[in-house]
């Protein structure tokens, strides 16, 4: 055989198997083992974990403080020396609830069923919004709304396919973190304290947490809500600012409304034709319109509907994409808000950034690590 032969056999012929007892692979005949995600990753550079600056520490460690104070703090502690609470009955007609709502100033109520004398969930403006919903969809059936009663929400849910009632309690004694945690997994923006008698073991309505008054809470008492100095531009995801819901001055206020329901939002900002801001249509205004039963109302324009406001309403709250979480809690202690629409310098709308997305972030940011 010649020298080429050899040459020739040697490259074509197979390897020979290793002894299974006593043979071992030599390194460099090892084989190679390959995964699908080394066929993703390819080409593509793996890039460290961005360190954090003295600004982020200081985000984090703010945070770290706020969920601190809030796992000490019982949900007793958040209420007012003096208030009042208002719980309605589900056999009341929901005419009577919504002049209830309105001459008292308030725009939601815990509901008790007497039957069983059990909590019975929440009463909120969505609840109504879904009422208007149902009978647009029903006309037949608006001549039978002056009968209709709150225990039948249930069935008006199902029929409009929505989110039901808020069902979603706290027990006074726990800590003001699993209130809001709650809150967070319910989507919910308020939240009933509800206790046991220690004799009857009934249940009893203490009182409603409002997003509002945990976060104004937290601004009061927390001074580290001072370090939260990034602003909005550099947080991931906190507020919206895709496929926002808008309207115009002479949008009707029913293809609101309808916005409302389907996006299960409390609000709607209304611009012009060149994207600047001039208003907000809240879900509270739509009580407005229906009070005393009557709606005819939902026939007006959302500027005719606007004018229909109280003249004590507190206006509407904006920011800027470089302002800082530290200077939004300052505005919530200082004044009722319940949103901020966020602007340009122009005034043309960038987003909206509802009490939910700062709870939420507050609560959840950075959380994994501790």
């Amino acid at each position: 055989m010649s020298g080429a032969d050899t040459a020739d056999s040697a490259t074509s012929a197979p390897p020979n198997p290793p002894s299974a007892a006593n043979d071992v692979l030599q390194p460099h005949e090892r084989p190679t083992f390959v995964t699908p995600r080394d066929f993703l990753e390819q080409g593509r550079p793996v890039l460290p974990p961005r360190a954090l600056t003295a600004v982020d520490k200081e985000q984090l460690d703010g945070l770290r403080t706020i969920r601190a104070f809030l796992k000490v703090r019982t949900s007793y502690d958040v209420l007012p020396l003096s208030y009042r609470l208002i719980v309605l009955d589900t056999a009341l007609l929901v005419k009577k609830s919504l002049n209830i709502l309105i001459q008292n100033g308030i725009v939601s109520a815990p509901l008790w069923d007497s039957k069983t004398s059990t909590f019975a969930g929440l009463l909120t403006t969505s609840d109504y919004l879904n009422v208007i919903q149902y009978y647009w969809q029903n006309p037949d059936a608006l001549a039978r709304v002056d009968q209709f009663r709150l225990n039948s929400l249930r069935d008006i849910e199902k029929s409009l396919g929505v989110t039901p009632i808020e069902t979603v309690s706290i027990h006074p004694e726990r800590p003001l973190y699993e209130a809001c945690r709650k809150m967070l997994e319910a989507r919910a923006r308020r939240i009933p304290i509800v206790d046991i008698d220690d004799e009857t073991r009934r249940t009893t309505v203490v009182s409603v947490i409002t997003q509002y008054r945990l976060l104004k809470f937290v601004a009061v008492n927390v001074k580290e809500t001072q370090k939260l100095r990034k602003p909005l531009k550099e947080l991931v995801k906190v507020g919206t600012y895709d496929n926002l819901a808008t309207a115009y001055m002479d949008t009707p206020v029913m293809d609101v409304i309808h916005m409302l329901v389907k996006k299960s939002i409390s609000s709607v900002p209304i611009i012009d034709k060149q994207g600047t801001v001039l208003n907000v249509f809240e879900s509270v205004d739509v009580i407005t319109l229906i009070k005393g039963g009557i709606y005819d109302d939902l026939n007006l324009t959302v500027g005719d509907a606007l004018l229909k406001r109280s003249e004590d309403f507190p206006g509407i709250y904006t920011c800027s994409m470089q302002d800082q979480l530290s200077t939004i809690y300052d505005t919530i202690r200082r004044s009722r808000v319940h949103r901020f629409i966020v602007i340009d310098d122009d005034n043309k709308l960038k987003g909206v950034l509802t009490l939910s997305d700062i709870l939420e972030y507050t609560l959840l940011e950075g959380e994994e690590n501790e």
